[in-house]
C-alpha cells in the first residue's frame, strides 16, 4: 500500500539539490531549463515558494515560485502589485493523476494567504487540456491575456511544440469568493452547467474521425458567456498529424486574441462526451473576470 503524500516547504540547501534532480526528470540535462539549487535556496530564504511532495522520504513533486510584479507594473511596482510568479511544477510520471499537483497548488495558495499576497500568476499552453483542467477549472484561475510565442520559437529546452510557445497568462486571486467557491464546487456539476453556453468555433469532424478547426467561426460574438473549443488530445496530433496540430494552434491563437480584444476573459474549462468524441472547451465571460 503506498504511503500518504506529504506536502511541505523546502528550506535546506540539501533539499534543493533533490529538487534539482527531480526537475531533470522532465527537463533533462538542459542547464538553462533547470532552476539550480543555490537559486532555489535564495528564493526560499526571501519569500519565494519552494514546495515539495513526499512519499515517505522520496520527493515526488516540486513547485517553484518567486516574488514579482505584473507585466503592466514593471516600472511602477508597489506593495499592491506584488504577486507570486509560479514558475514551475513537476510531478514524477508514475505519481501523476493522483491529485499531487492540485495539492501543491493549494499549499502555495495557503502560503500566499499567510504572506498577504493576493495574486499568483503563471503561464501554460492553452492546448494542453490537462493543464487547463487544473489551472482554470479546478483552481479557479482566470485569463485575460494571450502571449504569442512567449518563449520564442526555438526548439531548445522543451518550451516549444512545432515551433510555437504560445501561452495563456493565468491570474489566481487566491482569496476572492469565486476561487473559494470553485475549490468547493463539484466538478461534474460545473461541466453540466456550461453545456448551454454557445461554442463560437465548433470543430469539424473529419472522415477519419478526427476533429479539425472550423474555417468560418463567429469572430464577433455578442453573448455574455461563450465557449472556445480546443482539441482534447493535442499532443497526439503533434505526433500523428503535425499539420493538423499546427492548424489548431493558428486557429485557437486567432480566436483567443480576438475574444480578449472584445473584452472576454477565460473563467472556466469544461469537457463532455458528444458524438462519440470528448469535446473540450474554454468558457469565457464578457467583462472583468
Amino acid at each position: 500500500m503506498p504511503e500518504a503524500i506529504e506536502i511541505r516547504a523546502l528550506r535546506s540547501l540539501g533539499e534543493m539539490r533533490a529538487a534539482v534532480k527531480l526537475q531533470r526528470v522532465f527537463w533533462g540535462d538542459d542547464l538553462e531549463s533547470v532552476v539550480p539549487a543555490h537559486m532555489l535556496y535564495s528564493l526560499a530564504q526571501h519569500g519565494g515558494h519552494v514546495l515539495a511532495a513526499f512519499e515517505g522520504q522520496r520527493m515526488v513533486g516540486v513547485l517553484i515560485g518567486f516574488l514579482g510584479t505584473g507585466l503592466d507594473e514593471l516600472y511602477c511596482p508597489s506593495p499592491s502589485n506584488i504577486q507570486i510568479v509560479s514558475k514551475r511544477m513537476v510531478v514524477l510520471p508514475e505519481f501523476r493523476s493522483r491529485g499531487i499537483g492540485y495539492r501543491l497548488k493549494l499549499a502555495q495558495r495557503e502560503l500566499a494567504v499567510q504572506q498577504h499576497i493576493p495574486l499568483i500568476t503563471w503561464t501554460f499552453d492553452p492546448l494542453q487540456t490537462p493543464n487547463a483542467t487544473l489551472n482554470i477549472h479546478k483552481l479557479g484561475g482566470v485569463s485575460r491575456r494571450y502571449l504569442e510565442n512567449f518563449y520564442g520559437v526555438e526548439a531548445d529546452g522543451n518550451l516549444t511544440l512545432l515551433g510555437s510557445s504560445d501561452r495563456l497568462l493565468v491570474e489566481w486571486w487566491v482569496e476572492r469568493d469565486a476561487v473559494v467557491d470553485r475549490l468547493l464546487r463539484p466538478a461534474v456539476d460545473a461541466w453540466i452547467d456550461e453545456m448551454d453556453t454557445p461554442v463560437i468555433n465548433p470543430a469539424q469532424v473529419k472522415e477519419d474521425g478526427s476533429l479539425a478547426p472550423i474555417e468560418e467561426w463567429n469572430d464577433n460574438p455578442t453573448a455574455h458567456r461563450i465557449r472556445i473549443e480546443v482539441p482534447a488530445q493535442y499532443n497526439r496530433l503533434v505526433e500523428s498529424a503535425p499539420e493538423q496540430a499546427t492548424a489548431w494552434r493558428l486557429h485557437t491563437r486567432a480566436v483567443f486574441q480576438r475574444c480578449f480584444q472584445l473584452g472576454y476573459s477565460v473563467v472556466d474549462f469544461v469537457k463532455a462526451a458528444a458524438q462519440d468524441f470528448q469535446r473540450t472547451t474554454y468558457v469565457l465571460r464578457q467583462g472583468e473576470a
